[in-house]
């Protein structure tokens, strides 16, 4: 078993999702579709028959391409007698669809996927002799069961676990819906982000019980996975997984955002890309269409040669189709695109946001360390103050010891830890408490001659000494005499 593996487990809010996405998860690809994924992924077509998906009542089961996960969302909410908020607006604005991956380090998925065979990783190698192992099954399964504790079973939409790309991992796609109705905030963002990282924390740490029967623990970085989806899951991952020190979130964050700046500039270029390509396709088919009107329009004032009109008119229709497909293609690339561009710009508000926490946190943590160790020097330097002025009044003679008659020094030497103890209860305003210990320590309990208690704008540090002053005035005898030395 691979030593020291980590788990991952990423959670993704989208407000739907796409029937690419949506083909990417079922492998629902043509030929053509697989070569392209091949080409830009880590997809090994010859390990498709790895892949599977798991059912209701936790079933292994092979992957359904005949519904798309688009239609199974609808089908579920039809029977549940749910209505999608998102239906009939023209731009998605609720958050019906969580998206979970669910995963480990690397060597120990391969083991539970390919066990001891021996798996050839480069590009088109064939694998097609592989055969999936029993354990990723049941690991699988366990997972299945740890969403629908949590979230409930109803609100599985698709359950896909792929074995064909380089690091083997589970798709979950799962609507936040409680009690009827989508909640997404409610059952995972919370009341502020301090909420949704301690509920994503959580999270993590739940997962860890199930995977710990499975020789994985509570992951840390995402550097220990090896797996890459998509960019933005990483970002994710930067916000809810816990790290060892604030200085290694930081660093994780500014990396993260080094990264998505990255990826913002090429979403950017691929929206104004596909902006131009739709503009173009708008002005070829407004072109034909106004063609195809004219000529028309000369077949019913009945022109010349209309069998060459006609076919004419055939032909141009055929254009139009295509032109029209192509804009339809390009239109819902640029509706993703934009969505993708906007779901980096939102994960850079929300790392940046979570960076500067961070600052704030390390700042006071300083802080809090340097007033801890200042209170610490000074518990040090009364302490030798106190000793060096004890072993000093022993030696003086009795004129010389007049001129400290009443000081705070002289006092603390004779009872420093009784007038530490006092002026603590004072401090924290258990005068009675006080003024009782003054007096069954030789001391004349409370003093009428200094006015007593804390001012309203009065700070800790002038409230402190002027306890020390008033303790070591309860301290002193009521006799009016000095203790014998």
């Amino acid at each position: 078993m691979a030593n020291n593996a980590k788990q991952v487990m990423d959670i993704r809010v989208s407000k739907g999702i796409t029937v690419a996405q949506s083909n990417e998860h079922l492998r629902n690809w043509t030929e053509n579709g697989w070569n392209h994924a091949t080409q830009t992924g880590n997809y090994d077509p010859t390990r498709e028959h790895l892949n599977f998906e798991i059912v209701k009542g936790g079933l292994v089961a092979p992957i359904n391409k005949a519904k798309s996960i688009p239609e199974r969302m609808a089908e579920n909410l039809r029977e549940r007698g749910i209505k999608d908020p998102n239906d009939g607006l023209l731009e998605p604005k609720y958050r019906t669809v969580v998206n979970c991956i669910f995963g480990g380090s690397r060597e120990r998925m391969h083991e539970l996927a390919y066990g001891t065979q021996k798996v050839n990783f480069e590009h088109g190698a064939d694998n097609s002799h592989i055969q999936r192992c029993e354990d990723i099954e049941k690991w699988a399964k366990d997972v299945y069961s740890f969403v629908c504790e949590k979230y409930g079973e109803e609100n599985i939409a698709a359950f896909i676990v792929h074995c064909d790309e380089l690091n083997p991992h589970i798709h979950c796609t799962l609507l936040p819906i409680k009690d009827g109705r989508f909640a997404f905030k409610k059952l995972f963002a919370g009341n502020d982000k301090y909420e949704y990282s301690a509920k994503m924390k959580q999270l993590h740490s739940d997962f860890a019980e199930v995977n710990a029967k499975w020789g994985m623990s509570r992951g840390t970085s995402v550097a220990e996975t090896g797996a890459r989806h998509r960019s933005t899951e990483e970002y994710r991952r930067h916000l809810s997984e816990q790290c060892t020190t604030i200085e290694q979130q930081i660093v994780q964050h500014k990396k993260a955002l080094s990264d998505l700046n990255k990826e913002i500039d090429i979403a950017r270029r691929r929206v104004k890309g596909l902006s131009s390509m739709v503009e173009n396709l708008l002005r070829e088919k407004a072109e034909k269409e106004a063609q195809l009107a004219n000529l028309q329009q000369q077949i019913l004032e009945g022109k010349a040669n209309p069998e060459a009109l006609k076919e004419a008119v055939a032909k141009l229709e055929d254009e139009l189709t295509i032109v029209q497909n192509k804009l339809a293609d390009k239109q819902e690339k640029l509706l993703m695109a934009h969505q993708q561009l906007e779901e980096l710009k939102s994960n850079m508000t929300d790392i940046q946001q979570r960076t500067d926490d961070l600052k704030s946190e390390a700042q006071e943590y300083a802080r809090d360390v340097h007033s801890k160790v200042d209170s610490l020097l000074k518990d040090a330097l009364l302490e030798n103050l106190v000793n060096e002025q004890q072993h000093r009044l022993a030696m003086l003679n009795e004129v010389d010891l007049k001129m400290f008659d009443g000081s705070l020094l002289q006092d603390l030497a004779e009872r420093g830890t009784e007038i530490m103890h006092c002026a603590t209860l004072l401090f924290l305003g258990m005068v009675d408490n006080a003024t009782t210990f003054a007096e069954g320590n030789g001391g004349g309990g409370s003093c009428n001659d200094m006015k007593w208690g804390r001012d309203d704008d009065e700070d800790n540090g002038a409230w402190a000494r002027r306890c020390m002053m008033m303790a070591c005035k309860m301290m002193r005898p009521s006799i009016g005499k000095k203790p014998k030395r």
